[in-house]
C-alpha cells in the first residue's frame, strides 16, 4: 500500500489518519487494522514474529502489549554453553515480570540440566506476586535439575504462586523438592479449583501430604503420583461423596533400590474408586527388578493402561491376564526367551476390554499370536509386535502371518520392522 514494512532491528513509529485508512488501490492499510483483527493474527504469529510486528508502527506496538497475547506463556531457560535449545531472553522476561505478570494464567517454565537454569525459574516464580496463575508447569527437558536446587529456595518461590493465584486448576511439579508444608499451602488458597495435579518423583511429600489434598480438594479429576504416596486412605478419600469423579489417575511404580520392598493396598480400596468413578483411568508404569512383583497382581487391580519398562516373568504376566479384567493397553518392554503363548491366550480370554498391546523383546510362536489376535478380533486397534518377537512353528511362518492377523483384525497389518541403518 505504498510503506515499506521495517526490517528486523528497525524501529518505525507510523500513526495514520482516518482520510490515509480509506482504501487505496483496492486495499486497507496494513498500519490501519483494527486491533481485533491484529489481535487474532498476533495469536498465530512466534514470539519472535511477533516482537518484530511490533516496532511497525504504534498501532502493532500496542496490540503487542494487549493483556490476551500474555494470558498463557512459555518460558524456555537453557543454557547456550551446555544446550541447543533456544531460550527467552532475559529483556523479554524484564518486560514481562513488568507489564504483563498480572496477565498471565497458563504458564509453563521448560529447563534445561543445568542449575543455572533451574535457578532462573524460581526467580521469575518469586516475583510474580500480582499474578493469578490458573495453570503451572515445571518441566526439566533433561535430567531434573529442579531436585538440584536448594529445598528452601524452591519452596519460596513456588508458594509465591500458591498464596497469589487463588484458582489454580493445574499442576505440573514432576521431579522437584516440593514438601508437605508447602501442599498444605496449596490446599489453603486453591482447594475450591484444583483439578489436575501432577506430581511423580517428588521425594519429600508424604502419604499424609498427599491425603491432605486429596481430603480438601474435591474438584480433582486427574493425579499422577508414585507409588509410595498411594494408600488405602488416598483411594478411600478420593472415593467419598463429596468428590466429583476421577477420570485418570497415574501411579509410578519405581524401584529406587534392587529387593526395595512394596506395601500392597486393599482390594477393598480399589472397589471403593470403582464404584464411586466407574469410568476411570488408572495407568501404572512398572520400573521393577523381577524379585520386587510378589506384591503385586495377587488381588483384582482395576488397571486400565499397563507399561512394563523393565523385563517381566512369565509368572507375572499369568497374573495380569488373571487380576486385570478392566485393562485396556498392555506395553511389554522385555520378558526373556520363554515364549508367552499362554499367558497371552489368558489375557485375550480374561481381558475383554483389551484394545492396544505392544510387545519388545519377548517371544510368541505365530500360533498362539494369531490365536491371541483371533480372540480379540477388530478391537485392537493398537497392536505393535517387532517381527523378532515372533516365532515360526507348524502352522505359520513370518512370510504368511501377516494376512492370518489382517484377516481377524479387518485391516491390512504387518509385524514392526527392526530398521537397517
Amino acid at each position: 500500500s505504498g510503506r515499506r514494512v521495517p526490517q528486523s532491528g528497525e524501529v518505525s513509529h507510523v500513526t495514520c489518519s482516518e482520510e490515509e485508512c480509506e482504501e487505496e488501490e483496492g486495499g486497507v492499510r496494513w498500519e490501519c487494522l483494527p486491533q481485533e483483527i491484529l489481535l487474532h493474527i498476533f495469536q498465530y504469529l512466534p514470539l519472535l514474529d511477533r516482537a518484530y510486528a511490533s516496532q511497525v508502527c504504534r498501532g502493532w506496538n500496542h496490540a503487542f502489549h494487549m493483556p490476551e497475547l500474555w494470558r498463557c506463556f512459555e518460558f524456555e531457560l537453557n543454557q547456550p554453553a551446555s544446550s541447543y535449545l533456544k531460550a527467552t531472553h532475559p529483556d523479554l522476561i524484564k518486560q514481562i515480570i513488568k507489564r504483563h505478570s498480572n496477565h498471565l494464567q497458563y504458564v509453563s517454565f521448560k529447563v534445561d540440566s543445568s542449575t543455572e537454569s533451574a535457578e532462573a525459574a524460581c526467580d521469575i516464580l518469586s516475583q510474580l506476586v500480582n499474578c493469578s496463575l490458573k495453570t503451572l508447569g515445571l518441566i526439566s527437558t533433561a535430567r531434573p535439575s529442579f531436585m538440584e536446587l536448594p529445598k528452601s529456595h524452591f519452596i519460596s518461590a513456588l508458594t509465591v504462586v500458591f498464596v497469589n493465584s487463588k484458582s489454580l486448576s493445574s499442576l505440573k511439579i514432576d521431579d522437584t523438592p516440593v514438601d508437605d508444608p508447602s501442599l498444605k499451602v496449596l490446599v489453603a488458597n486453591n482447594s475450591d479449583t484444583l483439578k489436575l495435579l501432577k506430581m511423580s518423583s517428588c521425594p519429600h511429600v508424604s502419604p499424609a501430604g498427599i491425603l491432605c489434598v486429596a481430603d480438601q480438594c474435591h474438584g480433582l479429576r486427574e493425579l499422577a503420583l508414585n507409588y509410595h504416596l498411594l494408600s488405602d486412605e488416598l483411594l478411600i478419600s478420593l472415593s467419598s461423596e463429596k468428590h466429583v469423579h476421577l477420570e485418570h489417575l497415574r501411579i509410578d511404580v519405581v524401584s529406587e533400590n534392587p529387593g526395595q520392598h512394596f506395601h500392597t493396598i486393599k482390594k477393598s480400596s480399589w472397589d471403593a474408586m470403582v464404584r464411586h468413578s466407574p469410568k476411570f483411568n488408572l495407568v501404572m508404569y512398572f520400573f521393577l527388578y523381577e524379585d520386587e512383583f510378589g506384591p503385586f497382581f495377587r488381588d483384582e487391580i482395576p488397571v486400565t493402561h499397563l507399561y512394563f519398562g523393565r523385563s517381566v516373568s512369565k509368572d507375572v504376566l499369568g497374573r495380569v491376564g488373571l487380576t486385570c479384567p478392566r485393562l485396556v493397553e498392555l506395553v511389554v518392554c522385555a520378558n526373556g526367551l520363554r515364549p508367552l503363548d499362554e499367558e497371552l491366550i489368558r489375557i485375550a480370554q480374561r481381558c475383554t476390554q483389551l484394545a492396544a498391546i505392544g510387545l519388545g523383546e519377548c517371544e510368541v510362536s505365530c500360533s498362539a499370536f494369531v490365536e491371541f489376535v483371533k480372540m480379540c478380533g477388530d478391537r485392537l486397534t493398537q497392536l505393535s509386535i517387532m517381527e523378532e518377537v515372533l516365532v515360526p512353528d507348524h502352522r505359520y511362518g513370518l512370510d504368511d502371518i501377516h494376512w492370518e492377523v489382517s484377516k481377524h483384525l479387518g485391516r491390512v497389518w504387518f509385524p514392526d520392522m527392526m530398521p537397517t541403518w
